[in-house]
């Protein structure tokens, strides 16, 4: 989101937690509640940066009543703006057996560094199968688009039109071979018809929270 107001480091953290966290709250969240859900000590400090986010126009308190605090219709339609700017995260991708490939498109902000100048999207990792090569369960993944790879690359593999999975692949005119990264787990074997590469790997996220 941009500001022409400058906040703090720590006024942008909440904030943007509000933002990533809006659907999760039935209500407004009072300070008590977003103390315990950010995981913070200070119910004072917090007061502090949400007074800021109101004086800043991103932010609003409701009456006493309800104690509670929500994102102004500004501050929603700004970050709806901003946010179709960024990559599109799409959902889940198997690092193990085959899942249900997902589709709930949303946007997240990835450095130009890790994804390329072409049409990228973000799925999020589930399972071990490519932990020896360091990703692991939960994390994000940046994929460039497209319906080809070559031998050794990690790709995402649609099998059967209907799961999708995170693996290198290996082609060869009588089978496409789909190779975890887990020394304890098999390959798994295809016809050539049955796979369709959906996109390469080119980037990596992690959150340690």
């Amino acid at each position: 989101m941009q500001n022409i107001y400058h906040l703090t480091r720590k006024q942008q953290q909440v904030l943007d937690f509000l933002l990533e966290n809006q659907d999760q709250f039935l209500q407004p969240p009072t300070l008590d509640e977003l103390c315990l859900a950010m995981g913070l000590k200070s119910r004072g400090s917090l007061h502090k940066h949400i007074q800021e986010l109101i004086n800043a126009g991103y932010i609003e308190a409701l009456n006493r009543r309800q104690r509670g605090v929500r994102l102004t219709a500004q501050c929603l339609a700004e970050n709806t703006v901003a946010s179709e700017t960024g990559t599109p995260f799409v959902g889940a991708i198997a690092a193990g057996m085959p899942i249900e490939a997902l589709e709930n498109i949303r946007y997240m902000n990835v450095p130009d560094e890790i994804k390329t100048d072409k049409p990228c999207y973000i799925l999020q990792v589930k399972g071990d199968s490519m932990i020896d090569d360091g990703i692991f369960d939960g994390d994000w993944v940046i994929i460039e688009q497209q319906s080809y790879a070559s031998n050794g690359q990690i790709v995402v593999a649609l099998i059967d039109k209907a799961d999708a999975t995170l693996k290198y692949i290996e082609q060869y005119p009588h089978e496409t071979v789909l190779i975890p990264a887990n020394k304890h787990m098999q390959a798994m074997r295809f016809h050539p018809k049955q796979v369709e590469i959906q996109g390469v790997l080119v980037g990596q996220m992690r959150s340690y929270k």
